[in-house]
Formats: C-alpha cells, structure tokens, sequence
C-alpha cells in the first residue's frame, strides 16, 4: 500500500508543481536553446522552457520522504543514498542549463568539468553503498545465476565507468518530446518489480515515487512539450538508472532494460568515429539515433511509442532473468 501511495503522492505532487514551475520558467526565461545542425523543425520548440526536471526531483523527493519513514527508522537508508546520488548528478545538470541559460548558448560545462564531477559523485556513491551493505565487489549475471567475485579497486573502476556512462546515455536519449521519460518509465516500473520480489521495499517505494513523478511530469512534456528535463532532468534520472541497478547488486542488468540509452550513445561514438575516419562520410542521417528516424520520417509520437514500447520489452525479459536469483 505505501508503494501505491508513494507513486500517487509523486504524480499529483509533480502534476500540481508544473502549475507552479512552468510559468516561473517562462518569468525567468529559462528558454531552451536549439542546436543549429540538429533538425531544421526543432527550431519551433526554441524558447521552450527547460529545467522542468524539478518537477519529478522534488515529486519524488516528497513521496519518498512522507511514506520512506518505516524504513528509515528500521535502518534502511538505501532510497536516500540512490536519491541523494541522483540528486547531486541532477544539480551538475542544474549548473549545466543555468550556464546555457544565463549566458543563452547551448553549450554549459565543458566535458571535462562534468567528467571529474561525475567521476567524483560515482565513487562517492559506491562507497557508501559498500559501507552500508548494499554492495560487495562481485557481478551478478542474470539468467544463468553466476556471479563472478573481483577485487574492490577494479570493481570500483567498473562503477565509475557504468555509472558515467549510463548518466550520460540517459542524457543523450532526452532529444524528442517526452522520450526520455517514456523510456524511463518501464526502467522504473522493473525496479519496482524487483523491490518488491526481494524485500526492499525502500527502493520500491523510491522506484515508485520516480514512476509516478515521471507520469506527471509526461503530462506537460509529452508533444508537443510544454516543458523540458533540461539537464538537471535527464542527469539526475540517468543517476537514479543506475544508482538503482547497484543499490540492488545486479548493474549488468543496465544492457537489458538501458538497451535504448546504450543504443544512443554508440549511434553517437559510430556517427562521430566513422566521420573521422571517413573525412566527412556517415553511417546514420544524424545522431543521436532517435534524430536518424525523425530524418527518415518518424514522428516523434512514433519514437515516443516504438522505443518505450522495446523497452518495455526488454524490461520483462530482464525480469525474467533476475527473478530466480537467489539471494545471499
């Protein structure tokens, strides 16, 4: 029942802020900037307000914060360690569109500056996970149940990498009307699952408040947007992907239920590689991969439905391949 409640909490909490938050945007110009070489149409959402990730921050954070109580007098801080993970990952996306915004370019950090940034918030977070017990220094495989023991210096290395790297996919993926938080969804409705089948429920009631906070949120941000994530959105929600994944020991999942964030990313790392090589040739029309369909003539309800839709699927299937596992 508190699972229940909290996604309820989450969705009206961020229903109702967006009352609130959109026209504060619109008062503070908090207009997004668009890409000159991103496709030609796109430049009808420019002055669209963005950082609207506040909306699902603060739903979220409520709900988990009213209906996490009973767990966190019981001990269990593991929704507070992956919120406050994501929190931090969501405030270097803040940082990032308050420079685009304040100074109206599209480009805020430098990669370098969010690197060490997220470098620092990803080893900090596997720390505290390890020290509170949520985590130990081996990779669970799912379907075959194995898992494989390494040490704690290159387990840290393999977090950082995954944890980075999923941070930034996620990221990537917000480029259409609602995709990213379409996509999301199912990502959160698979923790949620999972929680609940082994016990944990303050990760179930954090996975959710992030559901229902994502189905408000969608609410104004699917096409056309009334609002976007911004960075502050899509970092902070790539940082609860995988602070999720970990804090439940079983990261290698992300290739199930991440498989369209990890596909557009690598349309990225190909589209660019490839031009290098090539002196100028392509392999897709444009990248990120959902920029390629939308030049070849998808809608964006059509992105919308197609890649939420496979991630759905991929999400049942990952569930199927944790379900057996038999825990410690």
């Amino acid at each position: 029942m508190r699972v229940l409640i909290a996604l309820i909490v989450s969705l009206a909490a961020t229903w109702l802020l967006g009352k609130v938050v959109i026209p504060w945007l619109h008062a503070l110009k908090a207009g997004q900037t668009i890409k000159e070489i991103g496709p030609k149409w796109h430049k009808a959402k420019q002055g669209t307000p963005t950082m609207g990730g506040i909306m699902f921050v603060l739903g979220t954070l409520l709900a988990v914060l009213v209906l996490g109580w009973k767990d966190f007098a019981a001990g269990d801080f593991g929704a507070l360690i992956v919120f406050g993970f994501a929190l931090v990952f969501g405030i270097i996306g803040f940082i990032d569109d308050y420079v685009k915004v304040r100074y109206h370019k599209n480009e805020g950090l430098t990669a370098s500056q969010k690197f060490l940034l997220q470098l620092a918030v990803s080893v900090l977070c596997t720390v505290l996970l390890r020290s509170c017990g949520y985590l130990h220094s081996h990779i669970y495989i799912p379907f075959v149940n194995v898992t494989i023991t390494i040490p704690w210096l290159a387990y840290m290395i393999f977090a950082a990498f995954v944890m980075i790297g999923t941070d930034n996919a996620v990221n990537l993926t917000d480029g259409v009307d609602g995709l990213a938080t379409g996509v999301t969804m199912p990502v959160m409705a698979f923790y949620l699952a999972v929680s609940l089948l082994w016990g944990r429920t303050d990760l179930a009631v954090l996975s959710a408040a992030m559901l229902g906070g994502l189905g408000g949120f969608l609410i104004y941000n699917f096409h056309p947007a009334k609002v976007f994530m911004g960075d502050t959105g899509s970092l902070f929600l790539g940082g609860m992907v995988c602070g999720l994944a970990f804090a439940l020991d079983m990261p290698v999942v992300l290739i199930l239920v991440g498989l369209i964030y990890i596909a557009e990313t690598l349309s990225v790392i190909l589209q660019v590689g490839y031009f290098k090589l090539t002196h100028g040739k392509r392999i897709f029309r444009m990248a990120p991969l959902h920029h390629h369909f939308e030049m070849g003539g998808w809608s964006e309800y059509k992105l919308f439905t197609v890649f939420t839709a496979i991630t759905a699927l991929m999400c049942l299937l990952a569930y199927l391949g944790v379900s057996g596992r038999i825990l410690p």
